[in-house]
């Protein structure tokens, strides 16, 4: 395309859609692109869109206003999950050119030409049942860590959630791809990756476009251990009942896979999670942290938990928050339910107001705070080993211990990137910990 036009990104919803988006980044980069803040003047905008809450839906347009400010001329594209799910809503968006769906979105530079804005918004949306194979990906050059793309899809049928209409069946990357992304990440000095997908803990399914299991997660993590050049490995959001004791034990022993693991619960209530298909009991959940603690009593334990889901009473939701308060867990992510369509629970009676959503989103909320309040104080006096950011937050660098915890020390731009053994010395009234050097492990 030699051409030396300008492009920005715009990345909404989850660790996957960042990682996808640096894999279409490098496309453009291919063709001649140079890429620019999105904040910055451009001749062509890439919103990478999310669909898991209506918030998501609803920030696409502002996003939108955002690209049409900084060039009122720029060709504007949308991708991702939002853009498979409704894709002619996203066309009818003013100034909005081109929209793809799930298995166009990685040949973009191929739907467009020279730019010229459309009159409407062009549409090329497959149907999900196409979205069969897998397209690798992995983000470089954005961030300290790295986010490395293992599966896409997922078989589950949840009540609530559209992840399946918008990415298709489960299927993984082959076993040799991600061990050789992994190996290119860590040639580019970066030192934390972090896999992720819809349904890692499902890893395997799909391989070589067969439901086989040629590998499993397990196999996986196994084998990413041992690449040489990667100081810390990470597990997003795994599903409980697809984490094996096998893969705790493994990262219990690790020699670069850290002590945190994300969870998604969704609710404590058994009830609950039958009606929204969850693959799981709530005793299952407590077994699952408890064989962490047990080998790893530092570890993080995140968790994810949907509030006002149809039907959830005060007598469900005070079953959750007693749940959760009980269980020796790190902090929550906590989601309100929101209707999205061609769901079953969109059908479901027991609808809870909009303003009760939010109270049992605010008590949830509060309850994560004294969580990683208790887990912080937990472990000061501890050493870890902290990986630092590269931003300047007012006069402080951040960084994060292999456990998760979030750490501040005076700026000093020769820590970015770098890991450090440091002693966790006080909670500061933000909330972050004071540390003190003890040495430096790795530039």
């Amino acid at each position: 395309m030699n051409t030396n036009k300008k492009v920005a990104f715009y990345t909404l919803g989850c660790k996957l859609n960042f990682s996808e988006t640096s894999t279409i980044a490098r496309g453009f980069k291919n063709e001649g692109f140079d890429r620019v803040d999105f904040s910055e003047k451009a001749d062509m905008y890439v919103i990478n869109t999310c669909s898991v809450t209506e918030n998501a839906d609803k920030r696409f347009k502002t996003i939108v206003k955002q690209a049409q400010k900084a060039n009122p001329n720029a060709f504007v594209a949308a991708v991702g999950c939002y853009a498979q799910l409704k894709p002619e809503e996203l066309a009818d968006v003013d100034g909005v050119d081109l929209v793809l769906g799930a298995t166009e979105k990685f040949n973009i530079t191929d739907y467009i030409n020279d730019l010229t804005k459309n009159d409407f918004g062009e549409v090329h949306s497959c149907e999900i049942e196409d979205a069969d194979f897998y397209v690798g990906s992995y983000s470089i050059g954005d961030r300290t860590r790295a986010f490395l793309k293992v599966q896409d899809g997922c078989d589950y049928k949840c009540t609530y959630c559209t992840i399946p209409l918008a990415r298709g069946i489960s299927r993984s990357d082959t076993m040799e791809n991600v061990l050789n992304n992994a190996k290119e990440i860590s040639r580019q000095n970066i030192k934390e990756i972090v896999l992720t997908g819809v349904n890692i803990g499902d890893y395997g399914k799909g391989e070589f476009g067969n439901k086989k299991h040629e590998h499993t997660f397990l196999d996986l993590v196994t084998q990413l251990d041992k690449v040489t050049g990667i100081e810390r490995l990470r597990i997003s959001s795994i599903e409980p009942n697809l984490l094996k004791n096998e893969t705790i034990d493994l990262v219990s022993k690790s020699r670069a896979f850290v002590p945190h693991f994300h969870i998604p619960l969704q609710s404590g209530s058994n009830e609950i999670l039958k009606k929204m298909k969850r693959r799981y009991m709530r005793e299952l959940y407590v077994d699952r942290v408890n064989k962490i603690k047990e080998v790893m009593p530092h570890a993080c334990i995140g968790v994810d938990v949907i509030v006002g889901f149809p039907g959830e009473t005060d007598k469900h939701f005070l079953e959750t928050y007693n749940f959760l308060t009980e269980l020796d867990i790190s902090y929550l992510h906590v989601f309100t339910y929101s209707e999205r369509d061609n769901t079953e629970a969109v059908e479901m009676g027991g609808v809870v107001s909009n303003n009760m959503r939010s109270k049992r989103s605010k008590m949830l909320r509060g309850l994560s705070i004294k969580k990683r309040r208790a887990f912080y104080e937990s472990q000061i006096g501890t050493v870890r080993t902290v990986l630092f950011e590269s931003e300047n937050k007012e006069g402080y660098i951040h960084g994060f211990t292999e456990n998760y915890i979030k750490v501040k020390t005076p700026w000093n731009p020769d820590l970015v990137n770098t890991l450090h053994q440091v002693e966790l010395v006080k909670i500061d009234d933000d909330g972050l910990v004071r540390i003190e050097f003890i040495s430096v492990f790795s530039k």
